[in-house]
């Protein structure tokens, strides 16, 4: 593999009014982490002359909605040394950052801007004449006798013998209550990443976040720290946040990886024992389930459809908290929020929210009384349901039948290795998913060490699939 210092030409930085080739071989439709992680691998080859294309609607890449944030404040919560674009270069990330004047360190978190940063370019170090990209939006990609057809919101139109959907993560789905839909009101703000809405609130506001995972944790952040009369109140059903990060053991622990027939009872079980067994030898269960990543994939493979459903009913979140963990700052910052008394976390969920024009009264089961609070913020995380998603493209696949959701509606259907399975289970020749929308076929699919993985896997085969299709 070619390393992203080595010296190629540099090239202008791409711009939204380029119309971009009329055929390409792939297109590469996302321009978040998943979608620029992809375009790196294809250019990081040399072995192939592949024109790819890369589309997205922000005009940008290596944001989506996980890196566009502005807040310096919002750190990654997986260390440097774990977040290299290549497999086969774990300090590249590290490099970086020594590079241009960043914190170096590897055990670091660094700020989510500064991945966003990196993933550019590293890309812009890559790239070549193979290489163009449009700031424009997809909103159909229609299969014919030899590739694809793609339209943009602008009205232009490319072939493309493949196409990479990079998707990432939805918008989260439109907050509710027993008695309908929360109004479009001056308070409701559905967006968790609009900073500017975010810290425009009244420096004495009292907030509602509804979600207590990574997202609630970083809109916290930008509410509290500056203003000190702010309070916040975040809501869940089960009330749990994010566990956090220690400082780095040696300690490594591998677990057995049971043989044969595997249910989610055994592998709550095993990781129980595990735990247990770490803890009688003086270690954390940090190690435990950071040992228990690799296998991962494999076993929820091997789950069963209705073991899959029982731990998405029973163990999910003991899970998800323990594996998606906060950075140590971050996890100090709310930790000093929840002693003053200015961020209370509770569960029980979301009962009721009653319009009183700029305010709301909000009941939560987890509270004795009602609040009014001058604002509701959507912090439940991606929806990942994509026969409800409002993204043109993704609504015109499964209309077409070419996309659907995979039977848990955690992302689509697809092969392991990322080959769209269309409505009636066949493979779409041509047609590719990576990232997030693989959480239903591969469970870890949403960090970048799986889904660099995935990039790099696809781009080492799109050459060889490319000429299958013509």
């Amino acid at each position: 593999m070619l390393r992203p210092e080595s010296p190629v030409a540099a090239r202008p930085g791409p711009t939204a009014a380029d119309p971009g080739p009329a055929e390409v071989d792939v297109a590469v439709v996302g321009g978040g982490a998943s979608g620029t992680l992809t375009s790196i691998h294809l250019m990081a080859s040399r072995a192939h002359a592949l024109r790819v294309a890369a589309y997205d609607a922000s005009g940008g890449l290596g944001q989506g909605l996980a890196y566009s944030t502005t807040d310096r404040r919002h750190l990654l919560n997986v260390r440097s040394r774990h977040m290299s674009a290549f497999p086969d270069i774990p300090g590249d990330l590290v490099e970086w950052a020594e590079r241009t004047g960043r914190l170096s360190d590897a055990q670091a978190f660094l700020p989510r801007r500064d991945y966003a940063v990196y993933l550019q370019e590293t890309l812009d170090r890559l790239r070549d004449e193979r290489f163009s990209f449009r700031g424009a939006q997809v909103v159909d990609v229609a299969p014919g006798p030899d590739g694809f057809e793609l339209s943009t919101a602008d009205g232009a139109r490319t072939r493309a013998r493949a196409v990479v959907l990079a998707l990432g993560n939805q918008r989260p789905a439109p907050l509710a209550t027993a008695t309908g839909p929360l109004p479009e009101a001056r308070w409701h703000l559905g967006d968790p990443w609009d900073l500017d809405r975010l810290t425009a609130l009244p420096a004495d506001a009292t907030v509602v976040l509804v979600g207590t995972g990574l997202t609630a944790v970083d809109a916290a952040i930008s509410l509290l720290e500056d203003a000190p009369d702010r309070r916040v109140v975040m809501v869940s059903r089960h009330g749990l946040l994010p566990e956090a990060h220690i400082e780095q053991q040696s300690t490594a622990w591998l677990s057995p990886v049971p043989s044969g027939p595997v249910t989610a009872d055994a592998l709550a079980g095993l990781l129980r024992e595990q735990i247990a067994a770490a803890a009688r030898q003086g270690v954390d269960w940090r190690p435990v389930v950071d040992g228990l990543r690799a296998p991962t994939q494999g076993l929820w493979q091997r789950l069963p459809l209705e073991e899959r459903e029982r731990f998405l009913a029973t163990y999910v979140r003991d899970w998800e908290v323990r594996r998606h963990r906060m950075a140590p700052d971050v996890a100090a910052r709310l930790a000093s929020y929840r002693e003053d008394g200015r961020l209370l976390v509770v569960g029980g969920g979301l009962a009721a929210v009653t319009d009183h024009g700029t305010r709301c009264e909000v009941e939560l089961p987890g509270l004795p009384d009602a609040l009014f609070a001058d604002a509701v913020v959507n912090c439940t995380g991606p929806m990942t349901d994509v026969s409800r998603s409002a993204d043109p493209l993704v609504r015109s696949l499964v209309q077409r039948g070419v996309l659907t959701p995979d039977p848990l509606r955690l992302g689509v259907a697809a092969t392991p290795t990322g080959e769209v399975l269309d409505v009636s289970g066949q493979v779409v020749p041509g047609l590719f998913v990576v990232g997030p929308a693989l959480k239903g076929v591969l469970w870890e699919s949403t960090a970048v060490p799986e889904i660099r993985g995935q990039a790099a896997a696809l781009a080492q085969r799109l050459p060889e699939l490319v000429r299958a299709v013509v």
